[in-house]
């Protein structure tokens, strides 16, 4: 049985991450994730980044080449077990850069690791929905 306290806390640790993109804030971003070597990111349509550095700097070339970010959630799976959960969810990412206007869907799957008391984001992996 999962602990509904457990289940808040990685829910809005998932929130949290969808903050921290929308508002550009790598400060944010950088108190959710693991900053280990085992930490994964996969942007959509990217390539595989191991560790903290390569994300950190993946997320620091978004930020700097984004004017607005704007992301609507659909939370459409949760679970949750004593140290892993994981949350997938449907993305709409309404995006500016240099005057350009793009809007993109995704579906993505956020896995969270319990470490002293803390759920950290240890993978995050976006995939572009075709149409």
């Amino acid at each position: 049985m999962t602990n509904l306290s457990d289940k808040e806390t990685v829910l809005a640790s998932n929130e949290a991450f969808y903050n921290a993109f929308s508002k550009r804030d790598i400060s944010a971003m950088s108190l959710l994730w693991w900053q280990g070597t085992s930490s994964l990111c996969i942007h959509p349509g990217g390539r595989v980044l191991i560790g903290w550095e390569m994300i950190r700097a993946s997320w620091e070339s978004i930020f700097q080449n984004t004017d607005f970010l704007e992301i609507e959630l659909e939370i459409i799976k949760i679970e949750i077990d004593q140290a892993l959960a994981y949350v997938v969810v449907g993305e709409t990412v309404l995006q500016s850069s240099r005057g350009r206007k793009l809007k993109a869907q995704s579906m993505a799957t956020n896995i969270f690791q319990k470490m002293a008391q803390k759920w950290y984001l240890v993978h995050h992996h976006g995939s572009p929905i075709m149409r």
